[in-house]
């Protein structure tokens, strides 16, 4: 075993949605880590130190004690598992286990939206055109989840904030900070996730200019 800080490798622009993810559980969880920035646009991520390091080649990684591992779902999951204060997933099986259907599921799916309305919208303010009819249907079906998820005028997801509450905010985002119409309790409650203090602390890294 060894003591030195974790070590977080993030994109040297801040803008991914995961590297975000990640960044948030390890504050929630007052862990003290080293934050990495990697050049993804000169390809930084593909060398071969840091290929030896990430598996998958991307960011997020985590390197723990030795230990890397890569992906943020899988991250968040170890982290939860090794440091068990401050939850940052629910407590009952059923709502941990919708919680990680829910960002699966943002991960996996809703593509058109990721393409046409990168987390430059989210980051830099870079707006787009109007939504193809594809990205559209996936904008609704997008805010028909999250009119169901928080069908009961809640804060949260769940009965307590949980790190879901961060992706799905992220993502209606992408929406909401391009002017795109969102229903109006969905734009409160990704206002409200964005001023959680570690969403913020990451709002405010210095970022490179375009």
């Amino acid at each position: 075993m060894t003591n030195a800080r974790p070590r977080l490798y993030v994109d040297a622009q801040f803008t991914s949605p995961y590297a975000l993810s990640v960044f948030v559980v390890l504050r929630e969880k007052g862990i003290d880590f080293e934050l990495l920035p990697i050049d993804l646009e000169t390809a930084q991520n593909r060398t071969a130190d840091y290929a030896r390091l990430s598996l998958t080649q991307r960011v997020p990684t985590l390197v723990h004690e030795g230990f890397a591992l890569s992906e943020s779902s899988a991250i968040a999951e170890y982290l939860e598992q090794l440091f068990p204060q401050n939850p940052v997933y629910p407590h009952t099986p059923r709502q941990r286990a919708r919680a990680r259907q829910v960002q699966a599921w943002l991960r996996s799916d809703l593509l058109p939206i990721r393409q046409e309305r990168s987390t430059l919208v989210v980051f830099y303010g870079h707006r787009g055109g109007p939504l193809s009819p594809a990205a559209a249907a996936a904008a609704n079906q997008l805010i028909a989840a999250a009119q169901e998820l928080l069908a009961d005028g809640g804060q949260y997801l769940f009965e307590q904030w949980s790190i879901a509450d961060v992706d799905l905010a992220l993502m209606l985002n992408r929406l909401i900070l391009n002017g795109d119409p969102v229903p109006a309790n969905l734009v409160d409650y990704a206002r409200r996730q964005w001023q959680h203090p570690a969403v913020q602390e990451w709002l405010h890294l210095p970022r490179p200019a375009l």
